[in-house]
C-alpha cells in the first residue's frame, strides 16, 4: 500500500500542522506510515539546514541553495524514502522538490531548466503520488510567522514570497492529477476533511490493485 505524500506552501500556511493531522489519522487506523520533513531529517540534511536557513555569516548563492536542497534530499532518498516506500509505508514529507522549484526557481530567480536537472537528480526522478498545496496571500501567512524565530527564507520581502506563490500555482496547474490546491485560510478541521477525502479515494486505488 505504498504511497507518498507531499505537502507543500508559502511561510505560515498550515503544511506541517495538516501533514502531522493525516499522519495521525492513519496512525489511528493502523495504517503502517512514516511523518518526515525536508530537509532537516538526516544528519547530513540536519546540518545543511542550518547552513540554509540560519547561517549569517556566509554568503548562500541562489545555484548554491538549489545543490544544497538536493544533496540533503539525495540522502533522504537513499536513507528514508526509498526503503519506506519499498516496505508498502505510506510516507508523508513536508516539502519536497516542488519547493525547491518554487523558492529556487521562481522566488530566486534560477534557470528553471537547471532547477529540474537537479530535482531529478536529488529525486532520482521519483514523483509524489498526491502533493497538497496549502494557499494562502503571503500577507497572511507572514502575519502568521511573526512571532517565531525567522529563517533566512521568511524574512526576505513580499515581492520574492508574492513569486513563490505564483510559482506553486503555476505547479498544481501544470498537473493538475497530482496536486489538491487548498484554501489554507479555512478552519483546521475543514482543511483536514478535504485532505482525507482525497487521501481514502488513493488509499481505496491502492488496495484494489
Amino acid at each position: 500500500m505504498s504511497l507518498f505524500i507531499t505537502f507543500e506552501g508559502g511561510e505560515g500556511c498550515g503544511k506541517s500542522t495538516q501533514s502531522r493531522l493525516l499522519y495521525q489519522r492513519l496512525q489511528k487506523l493502523a495504517i503502517p506510515s512514516l511523518l518526515i520533513h525536508e530537509p532537516g531529517i538526516t544528519k547530513l540534511g540536519k546540518k545543511i539546514t542550518q547552513l540554509l536557513k540560519y547561517a549569517k555569516d556566509i554568503n548562500i548563492t541562489p545555484l548554491a541553495e538549489l545543490l544544497l536542497f538536493n544533496v540533503s534530499r539525495a540522502q533522504l532518498m537513499a536513507e528514508v524514502i526509498k526503503p519506506n516506500l519499498a516496505k508498502g509505508n505510506i510516507v508523508i514529507c513536508d516539502r519536497y522538490a516542488d519547493s525547491t522549484t518554487a523558492y529556487q526557481g521562481y522566488g530566486r530567480g534560477v534557470d528553471l531548466k537547471e532547477v529540474k536537472v537537479a530535482n531529478d537528480l536529488g529525486t532520482q526522478g521519483l514523483k509524489p503520488d498526491l502533493t497538497i498545496l496549502m494557499d494562502i496571500p503571503v500577507e497572511i501567512g507572514l502575519e502568521r510567522k511573526k512571532n517565531t524565530k525567522q529563517d533566512r527564507f521568511q524574512s526576505e520581502n513580499l515581492s520574492f514570497h508574492r513569486r513563490v506563490r505564483e510559482g506553486y500555482l503555476k505547479l498544481a496547474k501544470s498537473e493538475p492529477k497530482r496536486w489538491l490546491v487548498i484554501d489554507a485560510a479555512k478552519t483546521k478541521t475543514e482543511i483536514a476533511g478535504v485532505i482525507w477525502q482525497r487521501v481514502s479515494k488513493l488509499l481505496k486505488a491502492v488496495s484494489i490493485k
